[in-house]
């Protein structure tokens, strides 16, 4: 089993953090397992090198549910993924009497975790979320970890050699039958990588083509 301490970075092991891990073990792939870890540490990382206070236990339930609107039970859904996945946060956080107030900041970091811009401005969790997805899937912030920190956390949570690749297929294998909600997403990048024929809706166009005469 991997370390519950990576370099001064503790691994929450409450009854809520592992009911959460058992969760996406049960219904997500090793790939989004390994990653919403990864996720987690860069996060946690994060906090330590900027001297930010944080909830380890929302900003871990934060980075096991990021993701899991990418998880087969929602192929269908007509939501985003990212909203998907915070819905799911919310429910499983108020089935544990958590507060209203920190159930919305995890609901909150996991629905704008792919929204550059704006993360940094809310609560450290909504942040440090930001910043560890950021860094495991776009390799954002990289040179603000040490090999150390990064060779630590892969040891325990390892990335698959086609991690880039595999990556790509599961946000496209999630998307491909949603397209609608990656309007206005970079999301919708993953459906145009993997399908020539899909066809990006532009914002020009809806405003010229508007009912709108001027």
């Amino acid at each position: 089993m991997p370390s519950s301490n990576i370099l001064g970075v503790r691994i929450p092991d409450s009854t809520i953090a592992r009911e959460a891990t058992q969760l996406l073990r049960d219904t997500g792939s090793d790939l989004l397992f390994q990653h919403s870890m990864r996720v987690y540490c860069w996060a946690a990382l994060t906090a330590k090198h900027k001297g930010l206070s944080f909830d380890p236990e929302l900003l871990y339930a934060g980075a096991m549910f990021h993701d899991l609107g990418l998880t087969a039970r929602f192929h269908a859904s007509a939501l985003r993924f990212e909203v998907d996945g915070a819905n799911a946060a919310r429910d499983f956080l108020k089935s544990h009497d958590i507060p209203e107030t920190d159930v919305h900041k995890v609901w909150t970091a996991i629905a704008l975790h792919t929204t550059p811009g704006i993360p940094q401005f809310l609560h450290p969790e909504a942040a440090l979320l930001h910043v560890g997805a950021g860094m495991d899937v776009a390799g954002r912030s990289y040179d603000q970890f040490t090999d150390e920190e990064r060779e630590a956390v892969v040891a325990a949570y390892p990335r698959e050699a086609a991690f880039k690749r595999d990556i790509i297929d599961a946000f496209h294998e999630a998307l491909k039958d949603r397209p609608a909600t990656t309007f206005g997403t970079f999301n919708d990048d993953f459906l145009a990588f993997k399908d020539a024929s899909f066809q990006r809706v532009d914002m020009c166009s809806i405003i010229l083509n508007s009912p709108w005469a001027t």
